[in-house]
């Protein structure tokens, strides 16, 4: 699928992955609509992407929400032909930690952000590319979610967010068989150490020591190598079912 006159959903689009992922679209000649709960970041960045370009505040975890950015998205556009699903959130919290047991209600959050609100865009955003016309090569759209390498490599406190990642990794082969028949296909990108604002936060010695862990290159992914592999696996029919870690060869330590 070629991004220009193309329409691409980006939850998570107002900022860091999801936000570069979006500006690529729009170079790419393509049209972005930018789900996130941050209503200001998003309203802000839909502006400088300019006239191809529309945010719409969006929980992922609602399906009243997603249905009416799906909606917006068709009606703005025409049509949907892709979605990028980046939004999610990241936590460090031991099982038994000093403060005593952790709270299932803090596992469940990550749960319903990273896995369900992943699924729910996904189910969503699938029906209305359902109906597309089919392209020569009989693609109704494509689906790329975003895991993590913490989905293999979990470290110590990531015993939430390492689930909700594994399950964005678990559920990607079933989903792309279940949409094979209407010509969907669907992927999954599981990122390394990143330089999204989150870390951007950090302590520079903290940076430069996450940097050293990545065997080549020695550093920090760049938002923009993550937008542009989203771009060749919108671009690559052959691609599908697959998850492809992003990493630089990272195996992260216990800790």
């Amino acid at each position: 699928m070629q991004l220009d006159g193309r329409t691409v959903l980006v939850s998570g689009g107002a900022s860091g992955l999801g936000a570069e992922t979006a500006e690529m679209i729009v170079a790419a000649g393509g049209r972005v609509v930018i789900a996130d709960i941050g209503e200001s970041t998003g309203r802000a960045h839909a502006q400088r992407l300019g006239s191809a370009a529309e945010f719409v505040r969006t929980d992922v975890t609602k399906g009243e929400d997603v249905q009416r950015c799906v909606d917006e998205a068709v009606r703005r556009f025409g049509t949907l032909h892709g979605v990028v699903c980046a939004a999610g959130v990241g936590t460090a919290e031991r099982v038994l930690g000093k403060e005593g047991v952790q709270p299932l209600e803090h596992f469940t959050r990550v749960i319903d952000i990273n896995l369900v609100g992943t699924f729910n865009v996904i189910r969503l955003a699938a029906a209305a590319m359902s109906s597309n016309t089919p392209t020569d090569g009989s693609e109704r759209g494509v689906i790329v979610s975003t895991a993590s390498v913490a989905a293999f490599d979990g470290q110590i406190g990531q015993a939430a967010y390492s689930a909700s990642k594994g399950g964005v990794v678990g559920m990607t082969l079933p989903i792309a068989r279940d949409l094979a028949g209407v010509g969907i296909r669907v992927l999954t990108i599981a990122p390394g150490t990143f330089d999204t604002p989150m870390l951007a936060m950090a302590p520079e010695p903290l940076r430069q020591a996450l940097a050293a862990q990545i065997p080549f290159p020695s550093r920090l992914g760049r938002p923009a190598e993550f937008a542009a592999l989203v771009q060749h696996i919108l671009e690559n029919i052959m691609l599908n079912g697959e998850t492809i870690r992003l990493d630089g060869a990272i195996r992260m330590a216990p800790k």
